[in-house]
């Protein structure tokens, strides 16, 4: 699949949280930065995400932000 997605980072899910409608994703891209996705529970199960799984990490934003004190 093609997709026009510019930022796209290979990981593996490190764990998945399934909550009542979310589920939690962690994933650790190569290089070794953590990434967390909020995805439904539906697409989770769809995916079949499970710790250990190979996933590409999609990140389209039209903003970023930072904060400090």
């Amino acid at each position: 699949m093609r997709l026009s997605t510019r930022n796209q980072l290979p990981g593996i899910v490190n764990s998945v949280d399934f909550g009542e409608a979310m589920a939690i994703v962690k994933v650790t891209v190569d290089g070794g930065h953590p990434i967390t996705a909020s995805i439904t529970r539906e697409a989770a199960e769809d995916l079949k995400l499970v710790e250990g799984s190979r996933v590409t990490v999609l990140v389209k934003s039209t903003e970023v932000m930072l904060g400090v004190e």
